[in-house]
């Protein structure tokens, strides 16, 4: 019976907290793109802003960002993770090679919701994808999270989409 869990989708990045200064290149241009379209966010109702970025694996390398969405009825609200890979979906891509959520709470690594952790399952294919977890400076003047949302030792949660929904539903063809 042990042959069953060889179908099982298994985590390929070991889930880590790292110095942003650490990250390569990519990594923090998707973090600086989930935190400059946190600033767009529609959240009267929450006040939680939350950004996301993703990198299509299409030969663009195209990064696609959304925020989220509020609304009074709480049902049709748009997490900022959907909102980014829907963005995609409407111009023709349809897997991603990496993403990145960023969102502020004190002390606290704030992870893509379980909707949004399915949805990204949807696009990520049979390969496990690196998610990038940044926390907001809400302290710091909208100027200067413009200029610099991130410091070289702000700590970034590495983890991946395996070690966010391990064992998660999806149809194999």
């Amino acid at each position: 019976m042990s042959h069953l869990l060889n179908s099982l989708a298994q985590p390929e990045v070991k889930e880590t907290i790292l110095p942003y200064g650490k990250l390569d290149a990519t990594a923090q241009e998707l973090l600086r793109a989930a935190h400059q379209v946190r600033q767009r966010a529609y959240a009267p109702y929450s006040d939680f802003k939350v950004g996301a970025a993703f990198r299509a694996t299409e030969d663009s390398q195209q990064v696609f960002t959304g925020c989220n969405v509020e609304n009074a009825a709480f049902t049709p609200t748009s997490c900022a993770e959907r909102t980014a890979i829907a963005k995609a979906i409407s111009e023709g891509y349809r897997q991603f090679s990496s993403g990145a959520v960023v969102a502020y709470k004190p002390n606290v690594f704030v992870s893509p919701c379980g909707v949004c952790r399915q949805f990204i399952r949807e696009f990520a294919g049979n390969t496990d994808m690196p998610i990038y977890i940044g926390q907001a400076n809400d302290a710091q003047s909208p100027q200067e999270q413009l200029e610099e949302p991130f410091h070289n030792d702000d700590p970034i949660l590495c983890t991946s989409i395996f070690n966010l929904l391990p064992h998660s539903f999806h149809t194999y063809k």
